[in-house]
C-alpha cells in the first residue's frame, strides 16, 4: 500500500515479478474505505495471479536455456561439490538440499563472465571505459550505468535469448556516452548493437517477468 502525492483515485495493480498486489492511495484519501475497496477486488487479484508464470525451482531434471544453449540440471549421489557443465548437462553431486543454491551461484558466475566480456567488447567499440561490471537481481530493471563507470546487470539475463542480453549491454554502454534517453542515445545504442533493439525491448516487455520466477519454489 502506497500513498502517492499526485494520485487522483485508488489504483490496484499486481507485480508480475512477485505476484504481490499494490494499492495506490491519493495523499488525502481515507484509509479505511480504500482498504475496503481493495478487499472487494479479491476475485480480480486471484484471477490476475492465476495468469502469472509458475515458479520454476532449480531441481534435478529441469531443462534451462543458458546463453542460448539447452542445459539440463542433473544431480546424482556422491561427494563432488564442483558443478560440471558439459554437453548440455549441468552435473552436480553433494547434498541434494543445496542444489538450488549452487545452481543459482553457477548461473550468476556464468552471467558475470559473459556480460563482462560482452560489455568490455562493446565499450571498446564505443571508445569508452567501464570501471566495473557487476550483477544483481533487481526487480525493476535489467541494467544500470552509474556516472562513475560501473555497469550492473540482472544475472537473469543469462536465461534470456542472446539478442536480448546483447541489446541490454549496448543500452548500458551507450549510457557511458549519453547519461539520458535522448535521440542521440538511442541512435548510439542501435549502432553499437548493429541492429534494431526494438525486438529485444518487446521480448522483455512480454516475457521478462517470467525470468524472475526461475529458482523459486513458490
Amino acid at each position: 500500500m502506497v500513498r502517492h502525492p499526485t494520485a487522483r483515485s485508488l489504483r490496484l495493480s499486481l507485480d508480475p515479478t512477485t505476484g504481490r498486489a499494490r494499492l495506490v492511495i491519493p495523499r488525502r484519501a481515507a484509509l479505511k474505505p480504500a482498504l475496503a475497496w481493495a478487499e472487494g477486488k479479491t476475485a480480480w487479484i486471484e484471477a490476475q495471479r492465476a495468469n502469472l508464470p509458475q515458479p520454476i525451482p532449480f531441481v534435478s531434471g529441469l531443462c534451462l536455456t543458458v546463453a542460448d544453449e539447452p542445459m539440463e540440471i542433473r544431480w546424482s549421489e556422491g561427494p563432488r561439490r564442483r558443478i560440471d557443465a558439459t554437453q548440455g548437462i549441468l552435473s552436480l553431486q553433494g547434498p541434494q538440499d543445496t542444489v538450488a543454491r549452487r545452481v543459482e551461484a553457477w548461473l550468476r558466475s556464468r552471467a558475470l563472465a559473459l556480460l563482462e566480456t560482452e560489455t568490455r567488447a562493446i565499450a571498446a567499440q564505443a571508445g569508452v571505459t567501464v570501471d566495473r561490471v557487476a550483477i544483481g537481481d533487481a526487480r525493476g530493471r535489467w541494467g544500470s550505468c552509474s556516472s562513475s563507470g560501473t555497469i550492473r546487470y540482472s544475472w537473469r539475463l543469462i536465461l534470456a535469448p542472446g539478442f536480448v542480453r546483447r541489446a541490454t549491454v549496448a543500452h548500458e554502454v551507450a549510457h557511458r556516452v549519453h547519461m539520458n534517453h535522448s535521440a542521440a542515445f538511442h541512435a548510439l545504442a542501435a549502432e553499437l548493437l548493429g541492429e534494431d533493439p526494438a525486438p529485444a525491448h518487446a521480448w522483455l516487455r512480454a516475457y521478462g517477468a517470467s525470468l524472475h520466477w526461475f529458482g523459486r519454489s513458490s
